[in-house]
C-alpha cells in the first residue's frame, strides 16, 4: 500500500468539530472597544453601536444577523428551529417554531452531523408535549427542560447552533381544530402557567439565571393565537376578560414569574393591530405591567410577521412603513427581512436610529447573558459528552409513559402474559418518525410498537391495514386475515402530522379515513382488542366507548424516540398508566357549533363555550378525565377553613391605582394561599401512579356567567404500592380564588365556593369568602388612542 496516498478515501469521513470562540477572542474584533472588560456592559454594547452604520444596524436586527465584517464582529443566526429558511425575499411569508419543542432540532442555525453516531448527530427526542402534558408531573417538565438545555447548549458551544431557542408554545389548545396543538401541553390556562413555570428555568439554568443563562428561551406567540387558517392576516377581538383570565395567563407567568429571556409576538392582530406592532401588548401589559424590562430581555417576531404587518394585515401602506410601527412598538429583532428596510424607516422620520440602538442594545445585552462576547465558565464546558446520555434516555421513556393515558378498559389491560400471539394492526403500528410528531430532530435511535411487541411477546404478525386518512380498503383483508391467528389485537392509529400541522388546522374531530370501519370489522372477530389512540388532538371516540367489543383504548399522543417501548410496557402492566387528558374530547358535532375563529370562551346563542371551563354541553371525555389499573379510595387530609375575609388574604394593601388609589396589594395571583392534601390508598392488586386534580367552582361570587369549575392545583404520586396510603399534597395560590371582571383583572369576589378532588368530585369542601371585592391582579387599560408615524389602518 503506497503510505502516501489514499485511492479509496471514506466517502463520509467524521465531520470535523472545533469549539466557538468567543466573539471578544476572535481576531480582530478582540482589539475593539466592544471587548474592554475595563468598561460596563452596557458602555461595551454603547461602543460597538456608535462604529456602526444605521444599514449595518439593520442587517444585524433580521435573524440572519450580518455582523460587522470591517470590525470582524461575526455574524449570528437567531431562527433555532426545524427548516431551511426559503423566504429570504422581502415580504415573503414563513413561519417560525421550536427548535428546541420536544429536543433539540434542524433550524437555519443548527445543524445535525452525520452518520448518526458521529459528534453532534443526534439529540434526545422527547414526547410532544401534549403528551408531556398529560402526565401532569411538574418535576418531570423541570427534568425533561434541564436536559434539552443542556444538550442545546452543547450544541452551541461547539457552533452547531446558536444560544437562543425560539420554545416553548405556550398558547393554550383553545380550539379542538388548530394544528398545532400537539405542540402545547394543554387547553386550560392554569395547567399551562404551572408548566412553563417549571420548563423555562429548566431549559434557562434556573429560576434566578438572569444575567448568566444556558439557553434564552422564547415563550410564544403572543398573544391570541391558536388557529392555523388565514393566520397571518386573522383579527381577534377577545373580550378583556378572557383576555386577562385566559390568553394572557401563561405569558404572565413567563416574564413575571420566572424571568424568560425573549418573547415572540404572533402573526395575528388582537383588536384590530398586528401583535408585533401593537404597543398595548408590547409595551403598557409586556413591559410596563408584567416587568419585561430587564436590558437583556427582548422580542422578537414570527416569520414574517413584520412583513405582514403590510401584507396581508394591510395595517401600513408599506413594508418600510411596517418596519417602523413594528421597531416602534417595541419588536426588537425580525424573523424575516423587512426590518433590512429600517436604514428607509429612518431617512422617512418614521422612527429613529436611538430606536434601533435601544432594540439592538436588548439583543446584546441578551447575548452577554449566555456567554457570547466573553464566554462563561459555567456552561462552556457542555459538550458531546453531554448529549444523549443514558440518563437522558431513560427520561424520554419515562415522560413517554407517563403521559399515555387509559380511555376506556373491560379488565383486559395489563395484558396477561398468556396472550403468546399479537396481531399489530394499523397506521401507527410501525411507526419511527411519526412518533416524534413536528418540530424534530434527529434521534439518536426510534422504537417503533412493532419492534417493541416483537422483543415482548412470542409471535407477531403486522399489517398495516390502511393509511391514517383514505378510503382505500385493499389493506383489509390482509389486516383481518393476520387478527384473525392471534390471540389478541392490538390497532394503532388516530391521527398524525398529516392531519394536524403547523399551517394546517383539521377540518374534522372525528377518526379521518376509514379507520374506524377497519375497527369494526376486527372487533367482530371475537378477539380481545386494544385500540391506541396517537395524535395531540382528540378525536371523537363515541363510536369505540359504546361498541363492547372494543376492550380497551389508551391515547399515546406523539410518544418520541422510546414511544414503542413505552407503549408496550404500559399495555403489559411494566410500567402503570396514570395520565389525564389535558383536553376535553368533544362530540364531532362541536366543530358545526363554534367558529374556527371565534375567541369567546364563554357560551353565547351562537357557541356552547370553549374548554371544560365554559362548555356547556355533554362531552365525550372529559378534561382530567383517566383511568388505571387499580381502583384508589380518597380522604380529606387537610382542606380549607369554612370561611375566609377577602382582607385577610391581600394583607394590609389596598386597592391598585386603577381603583383610585396609589398603592397596590401586597400580594398577586402567584402569592400561596393554602396546601391542601388528600389521603391516597390504592385498593387494588397492582402498584400504581396517581395524578390528584383539584378545582374550585362558584354559583354566586363575581359576574355570570359563572364556569362549570377551574383548574387550581395538581400533582402526581410514583408508585404507590399495592395496599398503601400516602398523603398527597396540593398547593393553590390565590390565583385560584380570582376571577376576571369585564375589564380584566382579576378579582377575588365574595361568595360561596366548592373545592372538588379529581375530574368527577369524588371529594368536595365547600367555604366561603366574605368582604368587599379585590383586585388581585389588574389588567393595563388600553389607551383611547396611540401615536403612529405612518398612516395605520386597524382592522374590523
Amino acid at each position: 500500500m503506497n503510505l502516501y496516498q489514499i485511492d479509496n478515501p471514506n466517502p463520509n469521513p467524521p465531520p470535523i468539530v472545533t469549539k466557538r470562540e468567543p466573539a471578544c477572542l476572535t481576531n480582530p474584533f478582540c482589539a475593539n472597544a466592544a471587548c474592554d472588560t475595563s468598561k460596563t456592559q452596557s458602555d461595551r454594547i454603547a461602543a460597538l453601536l456608535s462604529q456602526m452604520t444605521v444599514e449595518e444596524k439593520a442587517q444585524n436586527m433580521v435573524d440572519a444577523a450580518n455582523g460587522v465584517q470591517r470590525l470582524g464582529l461575526p455574524s449570528y443566526e437567531w431562527w433555532q428551529e426545524v427548516r431551511i429558511p426559503v423566504w429570504r425575499k422581502l415580504g415573503s411569508v414563513a413561519d417560525a417554531s421550536h427548535q428546541a419543542l420536544h429536543g433539540v432540532a434542524s433550524s437555519p442555525g443548527v445543524t445535525f452531523n452525520s452518520p448518526n453516531g458521529s459528534n453532534f448527530s443526534y439529540a434526545t427526542s422527547f414526547p410532544s408535549p401534549i403528551l408531556m402534558g398529560s402526565a401532569f408531573d411538574d418535576p418531570l417538565i423541570y427534568s425533561v427542560a434541564s436536559t434539552v438545555g443542556k444538550e442545546a447548549r452543547a450544541f452551541a458551544n461547539y457552533a452547531q447552533s446558536g444560544f437562543d431557542f425560539w420554545t416553548p408554545n405556550i398558547n393554550t389548545f383553545l380550539d379542538p381544530r388548530w394544528g398545532r396543538g400537539l405542540e402545547v401541553p394543554t387547553e386550560d390556562s392554569f395547567h399551562a402557567q404551572s408548566y412553563v413555570a417549571n420548563l423555562i428555568p429548566g431549559l434557562q439554568g434556573g429560576l434566578q439565571a438572569l444575567d448568566n443563562k444556558q439557553i434564552i428561551a422564547t415563550c410564544k406567540h403572543y398573544a391570541v393565537y391558536d388557529v392555523e387558517t388565514n393566520r397571518n392576516g386573522q383579527n381577534y377581538d377577545p373580550t378583556q376578560q378572557d383576555l386577562g383570565e385566559y390568553y394572557l395567563q401563561a405569558f404572565k407567568t413567563c416574564v413575571r414569574d420566572v424571568n424568560v429571556g425573549s418573547i415572540m409576538c404572533s402573526y395575528n392582530a388582537v383588536d384590530g393591530i398586528p401583535s408585533c406592532a401593537s404597543e398595548y401588548l408590547l409595551q403598557d401589559i409586556l413591559r410596563d405591567s408584567y416587568g419585561f424590562t430587564e436590558p437583556y430581555r427582548y422580542v422578537t417576531s414570527d416569520c414574517d410577521a413584520v412583513g405582514n404587518i403590510y401584507n396581508p394585515h394591510n395595517f401600513t401602506d408599506s413594508l418600510t412603513a411596517a418596519a417602523a410601527v413594528a421597531l416602534n412598538a417595541g419588536t426588537d429583532l425580525d424573523c424575516g427581512s423587512t426590518y433590512l428596510l429600517l436604514n428607509a424607516s429612518v431617512a422617512n422620520n418614521w422612527t429613529t436610529e436611538a430606536q434601533m440602538d435601544i432594540s439592538m442594545t436588548r439583543l446584546y445585552h441578551a447575548l452577554f447573558t449566555v456567554g457570547y462576547f466573553d464566554g462563561q465558565p459555567q456552561y462552556d464546558s457542555l459538550s458531546w459528552a453531554d448529549v444523549g446520555t443514558p440518563s437522558a434516555q431513560s427520561l424520554a421513556y419515562q415522560a413517554a409513559w407517563e403521559g399515555m393515558t387509559l380511555l376506556k378498559n373491560d379488565g383486559l389491560l395489563p395484558l396477561s402474559s398468556s396472550y403468546g400471539s399479537v396481531a399489530m394492526i394499523g397506521p401507527w403500528a410501525n411507526a419511527t418518525g411519526q412518533m416524534q410528531g413536528n418540530y424534530q430532530g434527529i434521534a439518536p435511535y426510534l422504537v417503533s410498537p412493532l419492534a417493541a411487541a416483537e422483543a415482548q411477546f412470542s409471535t407477531v404478525v403486522y399489517s398495516s391495514g390502511t393509511a391514517i386518512n383514505t378510503t382505500n380498503t385493499t389493506g383489509f383483508a390482509a389486516a383481518l386475515s393476520a387478527a384473525s391467528g392471534a390471540d389478541v389485537i392490538i390497532y394503532a392509529g388516530g391521527i398524525d402530522v398529516s392531519i394536524e400541522s403547523e399551517g394546517h388546522d383539521r377540518s374534522t374531530i372525528e377518526w379521518p379515513g376509514n379507520q374506524l370501519d377497519l375497527i369494526a370489522q376486527l372487533s367482530q372477530l371475537g378477539k380481545p382488542l386494544v385500540v391506541i389512540q396517537f395524535g395531540g388532538g382528540q378525536v371523537d371516540d363515541s363510536a369505540l366507548l359504546s361498541n363492547s367489543n372494543v376492550s380497551a383504548i389508551v391515547w399515546g399522543g406523539y410518544p418520541g424516540q422510546d414511544g414503542g417501548n413505552a407503549l408496550i410496557d404500559v399495555l403489559v402492566g411494566k410500567q402503570s398508566i396514570a395520565g389525564r387528558l389535558t383536553t376535553t374530547q368533544y362530540p364531532a358535532k362541536y366543530i358545526d357549533e363554534v367558529s374556527l375563529f371565534d375567541p369567546n370562551l364563554r357560551p353565547s346563542n351562537s357557541s356552547p363555550g370553549r374548554t371544560y371551563k365554559w362548555y356547556n354541553q355533554q362531552p365525550v371525555l372529559p378534561f382530567g378525565y383517566g383511568l388505571h389499573y387499580t381502583s384508589f379510595s380518597y380522604q380529606w387530609c387537610s382542606y380549607p377553613k369554612d370561611s375566609y375575609a377577602i382582607s385577610s388574604l391581600i394583607g394590609s394593601g389596598s386597592a391598585p391605582s386603577y381603583y383610585g388609589n396609589s398603592s397596590s396589594v401586597s400580594v398577586n395571583d402567584a402569592s400561596p394561599w393554602i396546601t391542601v392534601s388528600v389521603y391516597i390508598g390504592n385498593m387494588g392488586s397492582r402498584s400504581s401512579d396517581y395524578v390528584g386534580l383539584v378545582f374550585l367552582a362558584t354559583h354566586n361570587a363575581g359576574p355570570a356567567p359563572y364556569p362549570n369549575k377551574w383548574l387550581v392545583s395538581y400533582a402526581r404520586l410514583h408508585g404507590l404500592a399495592a395496599g398503601a396510603t400516602q398523603e398527597l399534597q396540593l398547593s393553590i395560590n390565590l390565583g385560584a380564588l380570582a376571577r376576571a371582571n369585564t375589564d380584566g383583572d382579576l378579582v377575588i369576589y365574595p361568595g360561596d365556593y366548592q373545592m372538588m378532588f379529581d375530574y368527577d368530585s369524588c371529594l368536595t369542601y365547600n367555604f366561603t369568602l366574605t368582604g368587599e371585592a379585590t383586585v388581585l391582579t389588574p389588567l393595563a387599560r388600553q389607551q383611547a388612542s396611540y401615536t403612529y408615524t405612518v398612516p395605520v389602518h386597524p382592522q374590523a
